[in-house]
């Protein structure tokens, strides 16, 4: 109660309206906290509404390209005016006429009187608002592509420095062979290649809506154009030309077909997977202290606890992994119920979720290559943990060394397995440290390979070809992979964290 009678004391005497009137209002902390600009004004209000203010003018001057009754003084005032919008006005036209795309019609007409009665000839609002979408996706796709392949060149750069440092490996969370701080790494790329692959695709997979009509038949065109097919195939031509688009679906009802989303935000999602694998990794490893992301110098971990030191950027990876991971059943549904050529219950739901796929997928590669530039290993401790586990690993490697001399397999094995319950009581019931090589350097009938047991325990030799693997991998998988992107890996990210 005093808190609240604090707190309306306060608002009393600073009305939070008075300093800032956006803190009065929810904002999507994707954009207020954590997106690049490039991302956020992709999908910003005035992207959306100059893109279909452009695509308005493609039509027209493809039209008169074709012979419609369009002059270029009607276009050039078009296109002196597609930054020119009065978001204002169109609120207002939106209010009265309940039509997003009509109230941007009149608006754009009020700031173009001599090209009025030939905006949107001929269209439906899917040619604006589908189409706008379709080249609004392919462009986040090229914001996202180089991000991911700067991710992988640091994991990259990373797992070639590492290729050798032997470290523990787990399966089920639990100590088993031994790998390379490296090798581990080039999982995490692997995964990442899958993505760029799978982004690539969905990005040159993506076509233009086109110039379709209000239920995909072309029959507005068609009219317009006096029953002449081949006028109405190049005006859809001309138009997916000049937006970028190689080729637009043969076939659409008023939208384009909405299983497009869903493959947009499965690549996505799938991605969100990956680095939350990745991340999982890292939070497990920085508290077994081997593997720690960057941390300020002036961070705080935790408001109670000063020493220590959270993987928070990790941690934030993972929280938005998550959501992305979970808007993939947006657009899974929604194709679902579309009703024969288009219910409008798409509308609302795509608003949401196919921006904030974009979006947190920027937030997490940025956010992802910040760890990978900065990360940090520990070799003594990794070594440490190695000692620990190495005596119970290298056991079989003994006891075919002591065969080697003469001696009988079952007779040593029993020898070691003895020996080895002993040491492990000591580290769990004691809580000491594995003492099993002590106790076989002071058992008489390991003489013959006393002079062997260093070369048996040194942790390369237990690695197998896992450097190879990383050397070969890198060179044969993901540099080549890279190339395209050759004149943006070096781009640095600066986070708000």
């Amino acid at each position: 109660r005093n808190q609240v009678a604090e707190m309306e004391v306060v608002s009393e005497a600073v009305p939070v309206e008075a300093s800032d009137p956006a803190l009065s209002v929810y904002r999507s902390p994707l954009v207020a906290r954590y997106c690049s600009p490039e991302m956020s004004f992709n999908f910003s209000e005035r992207r959306k509404h100059r893109t279909w203010r452009q695509l308005w003018t493609h039509l027209a001057r493809a039209q008169r390209t074709l012979g419609l009754p369009i002059t270029e003084e009607q276009i050039q005032e078009m296109e002196a005016n597609l930054d020119n919008i009065d978001f204002k006005m169109a609120a207002e036209e939106e209010k009265k006429l309940r039509h997003d795309v009509m109230a941007h019609v009149h608006t754009f007409a009020h700031c173009c009187p001599k090209a009025a009665p030939i905006i949107h000839l001929g269209a439906t609002s899917c040619y604006v608002g589908d189409n706008t979408d379709l080249i609004v996706m392919r462009d986040g796709f090229d914001l996202l592509l180089p991000k991911l392949a700067r991710v992988i060149s640091r994991l990259s750069e990373f797992a070639e420095k590492h290729a050798y440092l032997p470290t523990l490996g787990f399966t089920h969370y639990q100590p088993a062979q031994l790998t390379t701080v490296g090798k581990r790494c080039c999982l995490w790329i692997q995964d990442l290649c899958m993505d760029l692959h799978n982004l690539e695709r969905m990005r040159n997979d993506l076509r233009f809506r086109g110039v379709k009509g209000t239920t995909g038949t072309q029959a507005s065109f068609l009219q317009l154009f006096e029953g002449d097919h081949e006028k109405v195939e190049e005006l859809d031509r001309l138009v997916t030309t000049m937006t970028g688009f190689k080729r637009s679906y043969l076939v659409t009802g008023q939208t384009y077909s909405r299983k497009v989303d869903i493959e947009v935000l499965s690549v996505l999602a799938s991605l969100g997977a990956s680095v939350h694998k990745i991340c999982t990794d890292i939070r497990l490893l920085a508290n077994l202290k081997e593997i720690e992301e960057p941390f300020e110098k002036e961070q705080i971990g935790s408001s109670a606890m000063p020493y220590k030191r959270n993987p928070m950027r990790s941690e934030r990876c993972c929280s938005l992994a998550r959501h992305l991971m979970s808007l993939v059943m947006n657009p899974l549904q929604t194709a679902a119920v579309q009703w024969l050529e288009r219910t409008l219950d798409d509308s609302a739901n795509r608003r949401i979720c196919l921006a904030e796929g974009f979006l947190t997928a920027d937030i997490i590669l940025s956010t992802l290559q910040n760890i990978s530039e900065g990360l940090v290993v520990y070799p003594k401790v990794i070594e440490r943990r190695i000692r620990q586990e190495l005596p119970f690993m290298a056991t079989e490697n003994i006891i075919m060394a002591m065969v080697k001399t003469g001696g009988n397999r079952q007779d040593c094995h029993e020898r070691i397995r003895v020996l080895s319950q002993e040491a492990a009581a000591v580290v769990k019931q004691e809580g000491g440290d594995n003492d099993l090589i002590a106790r076989i350097r002071a058992d008489p009938y390991f003489t013959p390979i006393l002079g062997q047991l260093e070369t048996l325990l040194d942790p390369k030799s237990f690695t197998g070809r896992a450097p190879q693997q990383v050397i070969r991998f890198l060179k044969e998988e993901v540099y080549p992979l890279l190339t395209p992107y050759q004149g943006k890996i070096s781009d640095k990210v600066e986070l708000e964290l």
